[in-house]
């Protein structure tokens, strides 16, 4: 059965939720603009693949590690003191590959960039938490259905804005909107207090936090995010993979496009329209439904199936990730609740780079079905972990 949801009108009624929302939305277009704004940028001033490759993992590493501890000192001084200096060292850092003039200098200038890159998705998640917390709680998967609108917008929206631009001859000007909208978005950010969640210096809760972290849950829900980050990097590869593969490169972006289309309908429904089941449920039936249309894939004899297929699978992907960051809160300290958020985005995103690399290898030994077998292989990861989460809970209870 389903339930009506707080809808998303009344939600960003609730005071201050718009104004945090919108800006940290405008930031998060950014991030999704500099990773790809640097792969231009470089390869049009070195003319070398290679180096501007480094320099995006360099700030991909550095951001999946450093990430958490800087989101360990929001929690533990709150986003006003810590987030300025985050911009400021980032917008340095992006004014330092702007100016460097030799590879070396170019790529520890990006992995700086990548290390002080404002979480802005973990600050605005951390801001409805303790927004909602208490007597509203019901309405957090509402809340994170939103988020997960606004991160899905950003990456269909920035990726196409820094092509379009570096396309154009115009690479330095796609890496210096994507700071722009960083710093704007996070400034503005910094600047809205009274939605930030109170800083936990105390002792006592600090010590209270560490141990969060490391209870199996948590570690577990991690494990989830990095399953969930099984199907991103898959699907990366694989995709373009097929469709050049069949004769019909430019099949891959429509195809891309597609999904993102489905997972942004399906998110924008699952807000409104939410199962009245208990979240690891909801979750558990999220896993089967990517296991089991997951399986279309690798079968998919013609770019126009594997779009249909492709986008049937995606509706999979909101709800998902929705019940991840409504465990994680309920799992996790509210003094830790940013760090954790962080880590779940750190685990996603090591297991698209894990996910990429092996489909990419595969692509080349075995074709683009093959590859795309990794995917209901995410899903089943993902299942498997949903089950132990559903039964972990039920012996505790």
């Amino acid at each position: 059965m389903l339930r009506p949801a707080t809808s998303y009108r009344s939600l960003l009624r609730t005071p201050g939720a718009a104004a945090f929302f919108l800006t940290a939305s405008v930031g998060r277009v950014g991030i999704a603009m500099t990773g790809l704004g640097l792969l231009w940028l470089l390869h049009a001033r070195t003319g070398s693949y290679g180096t501007a490759g480094l320099a995006v993992a360099g700030f991909a590493v550095a951001e999946a590690l450093v990430g958490p501890q800087l989101a360990r000192l929001i929690d533990r001084f709150g986003q006003a003191r810590v987030l300025p200096l985050c911009l400021l060292a980032h917008g340095a850092a992006i004014a330092g590959v702007l100016a460097s003039s030799t590879p070396a200098a170019q790529i520890a200038a990006a992995t700086c960039a990548g290390a002080v890159v404002p979480q802005l998705g973990a600050l605005s998640a951390a801001r409805w938490a303790y927004l909602l917390r208490g007597a509203r709680a019901a309405e957090l998967p509402t809340a994170f259905s939103l988020e997960s609108l606004a991160n899905a917008t950003a990456f269909l929206l920035g990726p196409v804005l820094v092509t379009s631009l570096g396309a154009a001859g115009d690479a330095v000007l796609a890496s210096a909107i994507a700071a722009g909208l960083i710093l704007g978005g996070g400034a503005a950010l910094a600047a809205q207090h009274r939605t930030a969640p109170r800083p936990a210096r105390e002792r006592a809760k600090q010590a209270s936090t560490k141990n969060t972290l490391r209870q199996p849950a948590f570690l577990l829900l991690a494990l989830l995010n990095l399953a969930i980050g099984l199907y991103f990097g898959t699907m990366q590869v694989s995709v373009s993979a097929f469709a050049i593969g069949h004769g019909m490169p430019g099949a891959a972006a429509l195809i891309i496009a597609a999904a993102s289309l489905a997972g942004l309908l399906a998110g924008w429904l699952y807000g409104l329209h939410q199962p009245n089941a208990p979240a690891r449920r909801q979750l558990v039936m999220a896993a089967a439904y990517l296991t089991g249309t997951g399986l279309l894939l690798p079968f998919a004899p013609s770019a126009i199936w594997l779009g249909a297929a492709v986008a049937v699978t995606e509706a999979a992907v909101p709800p998902t990730l929705v019940m991840l960051n409504v465990l994680t809160e309920q799992a996790v300290h509210p003094a830790a609740l940013t760090e954790a958020f962080t880590w779940n985005n750190s685990a996603s995103a090591a297991g698209s780079a894990l996910a990429a690399t092996l489909a990419g290898h595969i692509a080349d030994g075995w074709g683009a079905s093959a590859a795309l077998g990794q995917a209901p292989a995410a899903g089943l990861i993902l299942l498997i972990g949903s089950l132990l989460l559903s039964r972990a809970a039920r012996q505790q209870s």
